[in-house]
């Protein structure tokens, strides 16, 4: 592990010790003081930097996995009732695949803590060796030698020096009470940044499920974990991690202002002062509101048939048309008797003529 870190540790020596060149130049002094501690001030800058190109990644990450909640919620429900090793290695296959199909991964989001992890030992190592390398009993590490060891090593932050932990020997009161105030500000910028992550910057439907339960829990188990575990931890590692934690609250509070997740409580805001500031200038902003398909209202009128269909009105052109076509059936068939004619009574009949025997008589 040693070895393995060593090259790490190199590299934090550098960064610190050409930070601390950097503020004695605009100012500071050399030696013990406070330029030692804004050395790990700028060792934080430097590191995130760096990483900006992996944070827009985790942040890309992040939002994928919201998106493929609804999905994944699906899959876990096909399976809830499955135990056997069949449909748990089927549940992992479709899982995996619907990651691939999205570009994003649980792990992802994870990458920047992850890679931060073994800056954060290498510094740990660094602090721990200045003792060792002031008095001559270890080697010195890149360009921290006995000399710049032993300025390093007096320097403290209100009279705790950076490399004096809390619990360990050697401590002093000063030494406690710096550390149990930088324990509680690790803690808590540690739970505010993940909080502000988990609650603002996703949406409703993200925020259910098993996998937003497990995140819920990390949200309040990992700033205990930290402040547990704080006790151990140098003075200069404090000063790291607050730092660290601080940049991050910092830069996800300006990205999801800017760039909130769509549906998250964040756009919500955002759309708010937009329209604020359109007012001020004139400005109306409709906001998009989905289409409503109003349902027919009372009984439903059935369709009608053909023969029950009232007649079209006729025109001036059909009422000749149909004229003309009348006197032509009219002409080509037989006369047929009025029924005026067939009601007459008898009287106003045509008389027909009398036989000559009748005349005679």
């Amino acid at each position: 592990m040693m070895q393995i870190l060593y090259p790490l540790e190199w590299v934090v020596a550098w960064i610190m010790f050409l930070c601390h060149k950097l503020f004695v130049f605009v100012g500071l002094p050399d030696g013990a003081g406070v330029a030692w501690i804004l050395s790990i001030v700028g060792l934080v800058i430097v590191i995130r930097t760096i990483m900006i190109p992996l944070f827009f990644k985790q942040i890309r990450a992040s939002r994928g996995m919201q998106m493929v909640q609804p999905e994944l919620q699906a899959i876990q429900k096909k399976y809830k009732n499955k135990k056997d090793p069949a449909s748990r290695e089927a549940m992992s296959r479709e899982t995996m695949a619907l990651y691939k199909k999205h570009g994003t991964n649980p792990f992802a989001s994870c990458l920047p803590v992850l890679l931060q992890a073994p800056v954060f030992f290498a510094l740990f190592r660094v602090l721990n060796s200045l003792a060792g390398i002031a008095d001559g009993s270890k080697d010195a590490i890149g360009p921290i030698d006995q000399a710049v060891a032993k300025a390093a090593e007096s320097s403290a932050l209100f009279g705790a020096p950076l490399s004096f932990t809390f619990l360990h020997d050697p401590t002093t009161v000063n030494t406690k009470v710096v550390a149990g105030i930088l324990i509680v500000a690790m803690a808590a910028t540690q739970f505010l940044t993940q909080r502000q992550l988990t609650m603002k910057n996703m949406p409703k439907a993200a925020l259910e499920g098993p996998m937003m339960q497990t995140q819920k829990i990390m949200l309040y188990m990992l700033p205990v974990i930290m402040g547990v575990s704080g006790v151990n931890f140098p003075v200069g590692v404090l000063i790291y991690w607050t730092t660290t934690n601080l940049w991050s609250m910092g830069q996800q509070f300006y990205t999801i202002r800017k760039m909130p997740a769509p549906g998250s409580e964040a756009e919500r805001m955002l759309n708010e002062r937009k329209a604020r500031k359109a007012a001020r200038k004139g400005i109306v902003i409709e906001e998009d509101k989905p289409t409503v398909i109003e349902q027919p209202r009372g009984q439903r009128q059935q369709p009608k048939r053909k023969d029950r269909q009232k007649a079209r009105p006729v025109t001036a052109t059909q009422d000749v048309t149909s004229a003309a076509a009348g006197a032509d059936a009219s002409a080509a068939a037989p006369e047929a008797v009025s029924p005026e004619v067939a009601t007459k009574p008898a009287s106003t009949q045509r008389q027909q003529p009398q036989s000559k025997k009748r005349k005679k008589r």
